[in-house]
């Protein structure tokens, strides 16, 4: 099968469940009252996302292996349209299954999209082909950020919320005629793996090289989700936007995420070894953050939207890179697994970040919230330049 198609499949089924997975950090401003929440608290929500998935990407190489990628696919967006309709109850504490829920099939979907890529992706080309798929997040981010809060707008929250389970359901059902010629690979007789549940993630931190992307997606993954978390609540609540306003500047984010992906994935395949890059990303990141920690209510909107722009671009645009150079540095066939064993680290940091950011929030304002990460980012671009484990530009 043509690995344009494979990348299509791949880049839709990840937009989908990205969406459903920021559904709630968008619309947060609107419905966090019903549930007797503060906006800020959504934090909590999306770091029980992201326990789901960290717990579902370690077992996901003996799920795809068992089942097939795609299948594994369509379940996880059913599971993440059942994890949201649970939050239409307005209780607040369904939304704690609801989230564990949506992550469960999180976890599942990148693993089993590098193991198709992996396989159909030319060498040469696997840093553009990987950043092209991951741009399905962003993307998933703007979906949501310009559809949700319109809709949520004119008849409430319910209705945003139910519009992202019924973009799951429709991608689920949409790959199905692709299913058979994709899942060809499986092995229906393959058994759980007798090996311990963090076997993966100790192949990981067995391996230099390996180690240091899994350190440094631990951070930037932080970075990101607290981005994508509070952005519209940051720009709504704290700079005096509309939350219309904040939710088109979230898909401009976003947007500039998509590209930057892009941008980042042609760089590692040609012009800069991935381990410089990432260092640079790093280093623009606290740049940003640091941006943010200084601004102002009196700024313009002109610059809040152009340092969001700019945020987005990097904290949102390194993982094509970070995905690429993981499939690259093991056997194809192991590419599943090493990338679920990787995104654990990952996942860990969605899970710090955003919960992290709510402390510091709590107890300083957005400011020193943001001049935190900015110092972190800016200590991670030291470690990515001083590292010893080299990681190697493949060029073609």
């Amino acid at each position: 099968m043509s690995a344009w198609l494979v990348l299509a499949v791949t880049l839709g089924l990840q937009a989908a469940i990205s969406a459903a997975a920021l559904t709630m950090p968008v619309l947060a401003p609107a419905a966090a009252a019903s549930f007797g929440l503060q906006a800020v608290q959504i934090g909590l929500y999306v770091g029980l996302v992201y326990a789901g998935a960290m717990a579902s990407s370690l077992a996901s190489g003996t799920i795809i292996r068992r089942y097939g990628a795609i299948r594994t696919s369509q379940v996880a967006l059913l599971l993440a349209a059942a994890g949201l309709l649970l939050g239409l109850s307005g209780m607040a504490w369904l939304l704690v299954p609801g989230a564990l829920v949506i992550g469960f099939g999180y976890g599942t979907v990148t693993p089993a999209s590098s193991h198709m890529l992996a396989r159909s992706a030319p060498a040469g080309r696997m840093g553009l082909v990987f950043s092209l798929k991951q741009t399905g997040v962003p993307l998933g981010g703007a979906i949501a950020g310009l559809l949700l809060p319109p809709v949520a707008g004119h008849g409430g929250w319910h209705w945003g919320v139910a519009l992202s389970a019924a973009i799951c359901l429709a991608a689920a059902a949409l790959a199905q005629p692709l299913q058979p010629a994709l899942d060809a690979d499986r092995d229906p007789a393959a058994q759980p793996s007798r090996a311990p549940l963090f076997a993966p993630l100790r192949n990981i931190l067995s391996r230099p090289a390996l180690r240091d992307l899994a350190a440094a997606s631990f951070v930037f993954a932080a970075m990101q989700l607290v981005l994508t978390s509070y952005l519209v609540t940051f720009l709504s609540g704290e700079r005096g936007l509309s939350l219309g306003t904040a939710g088109a500047v979230m898909a401009m984010s976003q947007a500039a995420g998509i590209a930057g992906r892009l941008a980042w994935g042609w760089m590692a395949d040609r012009l800069v070894g991935p381990r410089l890059l990432l260092c640079l990303l790093a280093a623009a990141m606290a740049g940003c953050a640091l941006a943010f920690a200084l601004s102002g209510s009196g700024w313009p909107v002109a610059v809040l939207i152009l340092a969001s722009i700019l945020f987005g671009a990097t904290a949102i645009g390194w993982n094509g890179v970070f995905l690429a150079e993981v499939a690259r540095l093991v056997p194809r066939e192991e590419a599943g697994a090493a990338t679920g064993g990787a995104l654990f680290m990952t996942y860990g940091g969605v899970i710090a970040g955003p919960p992290i950011f709510a402390f510091l929030i709590g107890h300083g304002g957005y400011g020193s919230a943001f001049l935190a990460f900015s110092l972190a980012l800016a200590g991670l671009a030291v470690f990515l330049a001083r590292s010893p484990a080299a990681l190697h530009t493949s060029r073609s």
